[in-house]
């Protein structure tokens, strides 16, 4: 479902000439709140008690996407991209976003598998919070391709590479089950930094209030999930 969601945002682009970018700017702010409060408040608690040094898995994460997605990919926004002049003189950018957002997607899936891993109700709110963001990777991919001076198809057969690539950070923890907790470190770095790194300067970006205001609703989302969890009785 993650990954399809990634395909979900490549269709966006390539089915329409323009998206609403205060759409898309909600979006984020959502995502960004759920995906904060997820990280700090389940996913380095978990890993603390599972691992020692866990904070050093968690800056190790976080610097990972940082080498992945603002060295590999000099010039990397979330979004609609609005330079298709700076991709159109280096065109090989597009596929070195590919390579960077694909690095970082397999952590997506690492991150579902390794909270299913745990437990259940972490699982859920986990893949919640990737999801959040799933469509907007998706929308950023087919975005940076088409300026790069690549057709629809390619667009979305990028978007479709990440789609396979979460699939992939899945069975990746398949096999390496018995790290879960150093996944899930790491995984929590790789978050905090998409969402305060990559979606919180997007969501900045925005004047006014009600895009600001949406990442405290993304906060709110999470402690809503939270207490659904609790009322069906997997809290625990």
């Amino acid at each position: 479902m993650a990954g399809l969601a990634d395909l979900v945002g490549g269709a966006i682009v390539t089915t329409r000439r323009r998206w609403d970018r205060v759409f898309l700017q909600y979006f984020l702010a959502l995502g960004a709140g759920f995906m904060l409060a997820a990280a700090f408040l389940r996913m380095v608690p978990e890993s603390l008690e599972r691992i020692s040094h866990a904070y050093l898995f968690v800056l190790i994460g976080y610097f990972f996407v940082h080498v992945a997605e603002h060295t590999l990919t000099p010039h990397f926004h979330f979004g609609e991209e609005i330079h298709p002049e700076e991709m159109l003189v280096k065109p090989a950018v597009g596929y070195m976003a590919l390579l960077g957002l694909g690095l970082h997607t397999l952590f997506d899936g690492v991150t579902i598998a390794s909270g299913f891993l745990i437990s259940r109700p972490l699982g859920f709110i986990l893949f919640v919070a990737v999801l959040l963001h799933k469509l907007p990777e998706g929308f950023t991919m087919a975005s940076v391709m088409l300026a790069a001076g690549r057709s629809r198809r390619a667009a979305l057969l990028a978007s479709g590479i990440l789609a396979l690539a979460t699939v992939a950070g899945v069975l990746l923890m398949s096999l390496l089950s018995g790290y879960v907790g150093q996944a899930l470190a790491l995984s929590a770095g790789v978050t905090i930094y998409v969402a305060a790194s990559d979606l919180i300067p997007e969501v900045n970006k925005e004047k006014g209030w009600g895009v600001a205001l949406a990442v405290f609703g993304g906060v709110l989302l999470y402690y809503v999930a939270e207490s659904i969890m609790e009322v069906v009785g997997i809290a625990h």
